[in-house]
């Protein structure tokens, strides 16, 4: 997290479980509206210290972010946070950790276009679990 918000993480190490571990730790420091205004900040800004452009083609991913947010929302709803960080991460990883897991909501043609890059869409496959918060 520290490399993360200094910025300082090596680009090479920006993998998708980091993208979790840093969703989870924002998920259980702020409240839900704080959680997501921060993710797109600090995201962004991580992105542009690693010669990332934010584009309609690359670099931060609004609907991708939110989908995750809701699924790390709903996890810390369903787990016992007394344990370690390391711990929940790793517990997070487990259930959630697929890359593809947007993929059984989303066709790819709706996830990886602009529109959704910039905005939150809902998906078009089936809708997310009903135990999930609302995506806006």
């Amino acid at each position: 997290m520290q490399g993360f918000l200094a910025r300082t993480l090596p680009k090479s190490q920006w993998t998708h479980h980091a993208h979790l571990r840093v969703g989870l730790w924002h998920a259980l420091e702020y409240v839900d509206e704080q959680a997501l205004d921060l993710l797109r900040e600090r995201i962004r800004a991580y992105n542009e210290s690693t010669s990332v452009a934010n584009t309609d083609h690359s670099g931060y991913h609004e609907t991708l972010t939110r989908f995750y947010l809701l699924a790390i929302r709903a996890f810390v709803r369903s787990v016992d946070r007394g344990g370690s960080f390391g711990g929940l991460v790793d517990e997070l990883i487990d259930r959630h950790g697929d890359r593809d897991l947007p993929l059984q909501y989303y066709t790819s043609e709706r996830l990886f276009s602009a529109a959704a890059r910039r905005a939150w869409i809902e998906p078009d496959l089936m809708p997310l679990p009903a135990d999930w918060p609302s995506g806006t």
